[in-house]
């Protein structure tokens, strides 16, 4: 029994130290989710033609730091009107920690979700920290039942009124 459990404690040993030295292996730097986090704004507005602007269009993120995304929405009027944003890729190659709407706390432990919709004047916050270098999409389009189509339909609105922006993560 001795030599078993010794055997077993040499080969635990040796996994541990080969995993650690395997090309790629990454250790965390401490707490990814400092407090507190760096703030990026995203104001989506809407042109004179109908269609969202969003400002800046590209947003530098640094792989492993703590970010709040504040999403502003100051001319929104009604679902009709309203843009929806979509970020997917980002969201599955991060850890996501807190969604706020208005002074609604929503606290997750990596979980996801498919967008969030500005139907009317205010701001979200996203807080979450970037896992993946890459570059990934942002969407900013109609809201899918303001074309007829399905609420809370994902994926760009062919028919409708979008824009991309993009997030580099280095």
């Amino acid at each position: 029994m001795v030599v078993a459990s010794h055997r077993a404690g040499f080969f635990f040993t040796l996994l541990t130290c080969l995993v650690q030295s395997a090309p790629g292996h990454a250790e965390s730097l401490g707490n990814l989710a400092q407090y507190p986090p760096q703030g990026r704004d995203l104001t989506i507005t809407t042109a004179s033609d109908g269609m969202p602007t969003i400002e800046p269009s590209e947003i530098s993120l640094l792989s492993g730091h703590y970010y709040r995304l504040n999403i502003h929405c100051p001319d929104v009027q009604d679902d009709f009107t309203g843009w929806r944003i979509e970020m997917p890729e980002l969201l599955r190659n991060g850890h996501l920690r807190l969604v706020t709407v208005g002074d609604i706390e929503v606290h997750l432990q990596g979980l996801s979700f498919n967008a969030i919709e500005c139907d009317e004047v205010g701001s979200a916050h996203v807080s979450f920290v970037p896992i993946k270098p890459g570059t990934y999409p942002l969407y900013v389009g109609n809201v899918p039942s303001a074309l007829g189509r399905p609420i809370g339909e994902a994926g760009i609105q062919q028919n409708g009124k979008f824009v991309l922006g993009r997030f580099i993560v280095e």
